[in-house]
């Protein structure tokens, strides 16, 4: 029989050979998500396309007018230009081969190419996204945790009435009750506009004004900035607070009955420790789902909240290429959309595994 030292050294060797040819687990499970995201950012384009095209209008005569659409030449020649007159098939791989060079075809309303439209547009939308989802992160995981730790209470019943007050208003119509109130009656914020009519726009960086002063040591506009984002980015938050707020309070109460948190109180650790080493980290993983969708919905959802404010952003431009039936714009915006999504998916994926060692581990 062996001996027990040589058994030792059979199980050192083996716990220390490392895994499918010394990939680590955590590298291994990014690469297989990076894959997939690949793949879905090709299904988008597939979805895009087939999408946009079975809208039953003519594109032809949105973008020539109802006189130049009946000229048979002139519109055998709009076609030829854009390639309307060839198969869908080949005008897809076209559309492909296209996006994969950064080109997402020209609008036919304003003649500019789509890309440069939608990258001057597109920071305005992510700064105001972006404000909301902090805003409401902040306040709606705060509120869920302060609920569960005091359910059955009178302060958890307040907290959440007021959270299904925030699901229940209509975001349209907050925005335009907001707007009246704030604006047109007390006169206490602007109306409209990412900043005032006299201030002077920063030097262009990331296109997001409240950074690009702050780079450029424009305090007063970076001021003038954040005060013209309160109004649009508050009636954003309000939806997304009340949602967090009650995923939140659920997703903490499941961990507060786990029996690790349990062994930990039982062991006398303080109690800010056990909520926050513990209890909050546990219930990060979920929440942290709903952040990435929530966010995802705020970027595609601005419309009219873009619209009352006038912000000028990704909502407000696909408004105005869908009225106008500008596909190369609507494409654009579809497209942009979906990779955000897919994106913030994959994002999602790996905090997944930075957070909790399970997944790192599986």
């Amino acid at each position: 029989m062996p001996s027990s030292s040589n058994n030792s050294t059979v199980a050192i060797r083996t716990a220390e050979r490392p895994t499918r040819r010394g990939i680590p687990p955590f590298v291994r499970y990014v690469a297989v998500r990076l894959g997939l995201t690949v793949l879905l950012m090709f299904g988008v384009t597939i979805v895009t396309f087939v999408l946009t095209n079975l809208v039953p209008a003519d594109p032809v005569q949105a973008a020539l007018g109802e006189q130049a659409a009946a000229n048979p030449e002139i519109v055998a020649k709009f076609r030829a230009e854009n390639g309307l007159d060839q198969p869908l098939i080949v005008q897809y791989f076209t559309y492909l081969g296209n996006v994969l060079q950064g080109n997402l075809g020209v609008s036919t309303q304003t003649r500019m190419p789509v890309a440069d439209e939608l990258a001057a547009a597109f920071p305005a939308t992510i700064e105001l996204a972006l404000s909301a989802i902090v805003f409401s992160a902040l306040i709606g995981i705060g509120l869920g945790l302060w609920a569960a730790l005091k359910r059955r209470t009178f302060v958890d019943q307040v907290i959440r009435v007021v959270s299904l007050i925030g699901l229940s208003w209509p975001t349209f119509w907050l925005a335009l009750v907001v707007y009246y109130v704030f604006f047109f009656v007390l006169g206490i914020f602007p109306g409209s506009g990412r900043l005032d009519p006299t201030a002077i726009a920063p030097p262009h960086v990331t296109g997001l004004y409240t950074i690009d002063s702050v780079l450029a040591g424009q305090w007063s506009t970076f001021w003038d900035a954040l005060y013209h984002l309160v109004l649009p980015a508050s009636v954003l938050a309000l939806y997304t607070i009340g949602l967090l707020t009650r995923f939140a309070r659920s997703a903490v109460l499941e961990v507060l009955d786990m029996d690790y948190v349990k062994a930990a109180t039982a062991k006398g650790l303080p109690r800010r420790t056990v909520v926050f080493g513990y209890v909050l980290r546990g219930a990060m993983v979920p929440i942290i789902t709903v952040l990435g969708l929530a966010f995802g919905s705020l970027l595609s959802g601005t419309v009219l909240v873009e619209k009352v404010y006038s912000w000028h952003g990704l909502g407000e431009y696909s408004f105005s290429a869908a009225t106008k039936l500008d596909l190369p714009a609507i494409m654009g915006v579809g497209l942009v959309v979906g990779i955000v999504y897919i994106g913030l998916n994959f994002l999602v994926d790996v905090l997944y595994g930075v957070i909790d060692p399970r997944v790192r581990v599986a």
